[in-house]
C-alpha cells in the first residue's frame, strides 16, 4: 500500500509563500504519476498541478499557473509544491495523490491520496 505524507502547510499572507511537501512510500510505476488537489469549504476537489518524477511532463491549473511549481527531489520519494503570490481564494485543504499510470491527468483519478494539509492565505 503506497503511503503519501503531506506537510508544510500553515497561515501565511496573502502574497506570500509557502511549500507543501509529500513523501511517497515508495517511487514506482505504482506512483508514475503525483499530483495536488485542493478542497475549499463547501466546495469540490480541485486540480492543482501534477508532474511525473522525472519532470517532463507538469501540467497546472489556470488559477495557479505562473504562481505554483510542482517539483520533485527523487532521491527522497519526495514531491513539492511551491506556491508564490498565495492569494486568499487560494485557502483550502491540500491534498497530494499518486496514481500508477505516467499519464497526468487533472480528474481525481488517482490511486492514492494523503490525509491533506491546511492553507490558509489571510488578506
Amino acid at each position: 500500500q503506497v503511503q503519501l505524507v503531506e506537510s508544510g502547510g500553515g497561515l501565511v499572507q496573502a502574497g506570500g509563500s509557502l511549500r507543501l511537501s509529500c513523501a511517497a512510500s515508495e517511487r514506482s510505476f505504482r506512483t508514475g504519476t503525483m499530483a495536488w488537489f485542493r478542497q475549499a469549504p463547501g466546495k469540490e476537489r480541485e486540480f492543482v498541478a501534477a508532474g511525473t518524477w522525472s519532470g517532463s511532463t507538469t501540467r497546472y491549473a489556470d488559477s495557479v499557473k505562473d504562481r505554483f511549481t510542482i517539483s520533485s527531489d527523487n532521491p527522497k520519494n519526495t514531491v513539492y509544491l511551491q506556491m508564490n503570490s498565495l492569494k486568499p481564494e487560494d485557502t483550502a485543504v491540500y491534498y497530494c495523490a499518486a496514481r500508477s499510470r505516467f499519464v497526468v491527468v487533472v480528474t481525481p483519478d488517482y490511486d492514492y491520496w494523503g490525509q491533506g494539509t491546511q492553507v490558509t492565505v489571510s488578506s
